[in-house]
């Protein structure tokens, strides 16, 4: 009993300082892709990384409007010259360049993988992995459209999907089996705590 009433006045101070604590969680989901960001296997014209891993555990952990705003706060960033893009690259010409596309699809990336995140989604494993599915196609569609720019038409798909899609299958299930664990069992603590 102690303890539950010690949880329920730790949970009234977090609520009351919701937005110090929403603020916490847009830079930590921001560094969190920073520092995947730097995983990354060099290619030319668009690197491997573990950015999209980075951005599914954020999108699916910290919701929709949380979620874009730690990608947005990642972006901006960059822009503004910290190196957080992927092998520590910066600035807007990013952006613009090949890559750019993949970088502006992990804001609508994000809202897709917070929006479901919102309506429930983590409680089936299943459905997470085809929603982070979704998430990274989108990711892709952004991002082959402005390769597209850069490289032959005949090439785009090899150059900006066909060997990303194993790491993508593969990140989508780790980010599931990191998230939807995670869900539950602060869920259950939830549950328990407002007993």
């Amino acid at each position: 009993m102690y303890l539950q009433s010690q949880l329920s006045t730790v949970k009234k101070k977090f609520i009351l300082n919701s937005l110090e604590i929403n603020v916490l969680k847009i830079i930590f989901g921001s560094l969190l892709i920073s520092i995947l960001a730097q995983v990354s296997i060099p290619m030319v014209p668009v690197p491997i990384t573990g950015q999209t891993l980075a951005v599914t555990v954020v999108g699916f952990s910290l919701g929709r409007k949380i979620g874009v705003s730690a990608v947005a706060l990642y972006l901006f960033e960059g822009i503004a010259g910290l190196p957080v893009f992927a092998n520590g690259s910066f600035g807007f010409s990013v952006l613009t360049g090949p890559s750019g596309g993949y970088l502006l699809g992990f804001v609508f990336s994000t809202w897709i993988l917070g929006y479901f995140s919102d309506k429930g989604v983590l409680n089936n494993f299943w459905k997470t992995i085809a929603v982070a599915g979704v998430a990274s196609a989108v990711t892709f569609l952004f991002g082959l459209i402005q390769l597209s720019f850069f490289v032959p038409k005949d090439l785009v798909l090899q150059y900006g999907l066909i060997p990303f899609i194993p790491g993508g299958i593969i990140k989508a299930i780790i980010a599931s089996l990191i998230v939807v664990p995670t869900y539950k069992f602060f869920k259950k603590i939830d549950e328990n705590t407002n007993n």
